[in-house]
């Protein structure tokens, strides 16, 4: 069967479905877009920010992370390391409410998932159910057995083509969204890890300087 028979046989539910499918491309291309640039170049980023950053070189820290902006981790880390002599804690403040600021970039477009993979079955079930009605609408009960009931069983077998195109929709889609999910429970986890790494060294080097400080009076 052709694809313009396909989705003539679908009804008119085929219409949304088709969008669905067009909207959900679109959106795991940015996504996988997105997360790859993440993920090739975000550990070497911040592995050579936090050397720098143990090496006393504050400077060539936040220049580093400066031309690396486009990283929701850079972005957390020059929001502590811009600030002026914070205490630790202020300095976890500002890692922590940087973070939870990067949770809706990376959870963007998710909620669109999740509506696409719950109406898209449905959409097909909606286009089974009219394709069976008009099916059988057009049944003469005086004519079992003829020619228009040879009709209706071709109606109802492309009726059941939109309840299939609704089920490739959702699961295609369902399989990148929770591919996605799974990356950013991961970047979740970098980002503490990350993080406290980076509070740690910071940490050590606001007490000794208080220490140096303490000694010098």
């Amino acid at each position: 069967m052709a694809i313009s028979n396909i989705f003539s046989a679908g009804g008119v539910v085929m219409i949304p479905l088709l969008c669905f499918s067009v909207l959900a491309l679109a959106l795991i291309v940015e996504r996988i877009k997105f997360w790859l640039k993440i993920n090739n170049h975000q550990t070497d980023v911040v592995r050579d920010v936090l050397n720098l950053y143990r090496r006393n070189n504050v400077v060539g820290a936040i220049d580093k992370l400066r031309k690396n902006a486009d990283l929701p981790i850079a972005r957390m880390f020059i929001a502590a390391l811009e600030l002026e002599e914070p205490t630790p804690e202020e300095f976890r403040l500002a890692l922590e409410s940087e973070a939870q600021a990067e949770i809706p970039l990376l959870k963007r477009f998710q909620n669109i998932f999740d509506t696409i993979i719950s109406l898209s079955p449905l959409l097909g079930l909606l286009g089974t159910v009219l394709g069976l009605i008009a099916s059988f609408s057009s049944l003469n009960l005086g004519d079992v057995g003829g020619s228009q009931t040879a009709n209706v069983t071709g109606g109802i077998s492309e009726a059941l083509v939109s309840t299939a195109a609704g089920l490739v929709v959702a699961i295609s889609t369902l399989i990148f969204a929770n591919t996605f999910r799974g990356m950013y429970q991961r970047q979740m986890a970098l980002i503490q890890e990350y993080g406290g790494e980076l509070e740690l060294l910071y940490r050590r080097r606001y007490e000794r300087g208080n220490k140096n400080y303490a000694s010098t009076r």
